[in-house]
C-alpha cells in the first residue's frame, strides 16, 4: 500500500478491485491508510493469540510429546512455535512478495475483502488510543506529509523531473567506477564539463571503458 501510495492514478492498474482499493484507502484526508495499520494490527495480533492457543500442547501429565527433554516440551506448551511459524508463513512472506508486486496483488479481490475487514475492526474503536499518541508525536516532531515536501505523484510528474541527457553520466545517481575525481573534482572542471561537449565526451567514454572493463 506504501509503495503505490507514490503512484499517479493512472499507474495504479486498470482491475476494478485495485481501482475499488485504491478509492477506499487513498480517499479524502488519506486517514483510511493508518487506520488499515491499526486494524491489521489487531488481526495480526488476534491471530497469533489464536494459533498459540490451538499450537499449545498440554500433556496432562503424560509423557512428553516425542519424548523430548522437559525443557523443549515446556517450549512447545507455550505456543510460541505456532506463533513464529504464524509470523513467517502468514505476515513476513507475504508482505516481501506485496513489496514487490505490488499492482498485483491490489488487483486481487482477497486484498479488498481483508481491508474492509481491517477498517472494520479499526472502527471499533479498541485501539484509538493510538491517534492521539500520534497527534501528540506529530504535534512535538512537527511532523508534515510527503506532500509538503515533494508534492503529490501528479504534481511530480507535471514538472518533468526526469534525467537530462545532456548532462555527464557522472555524480549521484550513476553508478559507474571512475577513479573517483569526478564528484571531487574543483567547481571550475564541472563547469568546464557542462560547457565544453568534448571534455564531457571524454568523461563520458572514460567510464563506459571502465564500467565495461
Amino acid at each position: 500500500f506504501f509503495a503505490v501510495a507514490k503512484l499517479r492514478e493512472s499507474e495504479r492498474g486498470s482491475n476494478i478491485f485495485a481501482k475499488k482499493t485504491c478509492d477506499l484507502l487513498y480517499s479524502g484526508d488519506g486517514h483510511n491508510l493508518p487506520g488499515f495499520m491499526i486494524g491489521r494490527q489487531l488481526c495480526v495480533v488476534s491471530c497469533m493469540l489464536f494459533v498459540a492457543r490451538v499450537t499449545s500442547v498440554d500433556m496432562k501429565g503424560e509423557a512428553n510429546l516425542f519424548g523430548v527433554p522437559d525443557g523443549v516440551q515446556g517450549l512447545f506448551n507455550t505456543g510460541l512455535l505456532g506463533a513464529v511459524m504464524l509470523t513467517i508463513l502468514g505476515s513476513i512472506s507475504w508482505q516481501l512478495v506485496a513489496s514487490a508486486f505490488p499492482i498485483a496483488f491490489l488487483s486481487n479481490p482477497l486484498t479488498y475483502v481483508l481491508l474492509r475487514l481491517c477498517l472494520l475492526l479499526e472502527g471499533t474503536g479498541i485501539c484509538q488510543g493510538a491517534w492521539v499518541l500520534a497527534a501528540i508525536h506529530k504535534k512535538i516532531a512537527n511532523f508534515q506529509r510527503d506532500e509538503v515536501y515533494i508534492g503529490t505523484a501528479e504534481e511530480r510528474a507535471k514538472q518533468e523531473m526526469g534525467d537530462d541527457s545532456a548532462l555527464p553520466h557522472v555524480g549521484t545517481g550513476h553508478l559507474v567506477k571512475l577513479p573517483g575525481f569526478s564528484e571531487n573534482a574543483p567547481k571550475s572542471l564541472k563547469d568546464l564539463m557542462r560547457k565544453d561537449d568534448n571534455v564531457k565526451n571524454y568523461l563520458n567514454e572514460v567510464a563506459e571503458n571502465m564500467d565495461s572493463a
